[in-house]
């Protein structure tokens, strides 16, 4: 049915948004709707997930880091989106190909005309038909990523890319605006640096002036 995903650098909430917009979208539109996230959402891709975020493992080749996520994402596209949209679901996916290309392409300096090819493979064509891009300063974001995991109960810990330099979350963030100016009609760029109503208040508006799910 419809294939949205949701991009940005770390800290700027796309899981809590696409889990508000799944509530959203069921509640207020009556619409059958799946949430995935990349890497991971099969057993495979989400063992490679375990790889590719642990701090505890060697380092990992750009490279091999590359194909790891395209494999994650093949699994996925195949056994869990595809037959989703089939049965006419919307599925929201956090992070998709936009994020291959802003980590590895831009934050890696890897050749993106390689990694075009890649995602074209994993994806078999499929693209989203609505981005939503939460933007906001890598300084802003990795502090609000920080703050989640000093939080007292959190079982959570840094990541491989959350302890990279601030350098390489700049080149990111500037791989990610650049996709959204290159791609005005899908990719839709939100204003990361407020509460999580307020960014939840702007993804509904984008929902309801987009027109294609006519129910909203």
């Amino acid at each position: 049915m419809v294939f949205i995903t949701i991009e940005g650098i770390e800290g700027t909430g796309k899981s809590t948004q696409a889990s508000l917009l799944k509530s959203y979208l069921e509640t207020s539109g009556k619409l059958a709707t799946l949430a995935v996230r990349e890497p991971g959402g099969t057993l495979i891709g989400e063992k490679l997930r375990e790889v590719l975020l642990n701090t505890q493992h060697e380092p990992i080749d750009p490279w091999a880091e590359l194909f790891m996520y395209e494999a994650c994402r093949a699994q996925l596209v195949k056994n869990v989106i595809r037959p989703a949209l089939d049965l006419k679901k919307v599925v929201i996916c956090d992070r998709f190909v936009d994020s291959t290309v802003a980590y590895q392409g831009y934050g890696r300096e890897l050749d993106i005309k390689a990694i075009d090819i890649l995602n074209n493979l994993a994806t078999g064509g499929l693209a989203p038909d609505l981005t939503l891009l939460i933007d906001m300063t890598p300084e802003a974001g990795l502090k609000r990523a920080l703050n989640r995991i000093n939080r007292k109960n959190s079982n959570k810990k840094e990541d491989r890319f959350e302890k990279e330099a601030i350098s390489f979350h700049q080149r990111v963030r500037q791989g990610f605006l650049e996709i959204a100016d290159k791609n005005p009609a899908r990719v839709k760029v939100i204003d990361g640096s407020g509460e999580i109503p307020l960014i939840h208040a702007q993804i509904c508006d984008i929902i309801k002036k987009w027109g294609r799910l006519k129910t909203l």
